[in-house]
């Protein structure tokens, strides 16, 4: 991954699904003031994805922001409604925010990206976690084997706030 600790995340938008439809919520909006739980998964549903990534940060989610944390955030490459689903299936709306990377813009911008297309996924995000305070990453868990969890699950992330 390109982005490291200490670096600032670069301008971005994100879609997001809110009452009235979808809408852009841009890094700003997002990052700025607040600190911020970020993880990605490189794809909502799938099964380490949606069976051991985001359930624990769901089930942490309070010791997590009883930490000092404002927003926990996920990000994936798909589009706003298969995000929008996902947090509908996962109990998630309200909670987490899910942040619809279609394009994988992001992914690439910070060097996250990563070709799945030998499994029929097309361009993804490696999957990691991270806080960011004010738009500025302060620590980085990047997940090191395909499948897992392990490193960059609220557990990580739950150690080091």
């Amino acid at each position: 991954m390109k982005i490291s600790v200490g670096d600032r995340l670069p301008d971005s938008n994100f879609k997001v699904m809110r009452k009235d439809g979808p809408v852009d919520i841009s890094s700003d909006e997002l990052f700025a003031n607040k600190k911020v739980v970020l993880f990605a998964v490189p794809g909502a549903f799938t099964p380490t994805c949606h069976r051991n990534h985001l359930p624990g940060f769901l089930e942490h989610l309070e010791t997590i922001k009883s930490k000092g944390v404002d927003t926990v955030a996920v990000v994936s490459v798909n589009d706003v409604w298969v995000m929008s689903s996902w947090a509908k299936a996962t109990n998630g709306n309200g909670k987490i925010e899910y942040l619809a990377d279609g394009s994988g813009d992001f992914a690439k911008a910070i060097g996250a990206d990563q070709d799945l297309n030998a499994g029929g996924m097309g361009l993804r995000s490696q999957r990691y976690s991270m806080i960011v305070e004010d738009g500025v990453v302060t620590a980085l868990n990047i997940e090191e084997k395909p499948g897992t969890s392990e490193i960059s699950g609220a557990a990580g992330i739950l150690k080091i706030l």
